[in-house]
């Protein structure tokens, strides 16, 4: 005899949903506004606010990242909700945060951010601080949601 049970074993299916649920939320706090007026507070030395592609571009991927940094700072959040130290959770996502940084500092030399050496230290502390404000918003946003059990 075929005994045929309808248990449900897609948790990691379930669990992507409640990510994609919870990311929704949490990005519902973001405008394009915010974005960027942050990339203009963090990186207006390199625009040249002349209108050309390139503003556009670096703009643009400025805006990726924030939205990617925002997400992961969202995601660490649980762990702050739970009890976790800021400090303990920034240690804990800092290979994460490198990477953005670094991703974002290549982009934006990449296209045509021609940089000496004094103003490529500038361009990094820039990256980090831009990558570490939106970490922080994400966090801040995020801890909020679960305080408010609104995920």
């Amino acid at each position: 005899m075929n005994i045929e049970t309808n248990i449900d074993t897609s948790f990691l299916a379930r669990r992507r949903e409640r990510q994609i649920k919870f990311e929704r939320s949490v990005l519902q706090e973001l405008s394009l506004a915010i974005l960027k007026k942050s990339v203009h507070n963090y990186f207006a030395g390199l625009l040249t606010n002349s209108g050309f592609l390139f503003d556009q571009v670096i703009e643009e991927g400025c805006y990726d990242v924030a939205l990617e940094v925002y997400l992961l700072g969202s995601s660490y959040s649980r762990l702050g909700y739970y009890g976790k130290p800021i400090e303990e959770v920034k240690i804990s996502s800092l290979e994460e945060r490198r990477n953005f940084s670094k991703a974002l500092q290549d982009f934006i030399a990449y296209w045509g951010a021609k940089l000496d050496e004094q103003n490529e230290e500038r361009l990094e502390s820039q990256c980090d601080a831009f990558v570490d404000h939106w970490f922080m918003e994400g966090f801040v946003k995020g801890k909020m949601k679960y305080k408010m059990r609104l995920h």
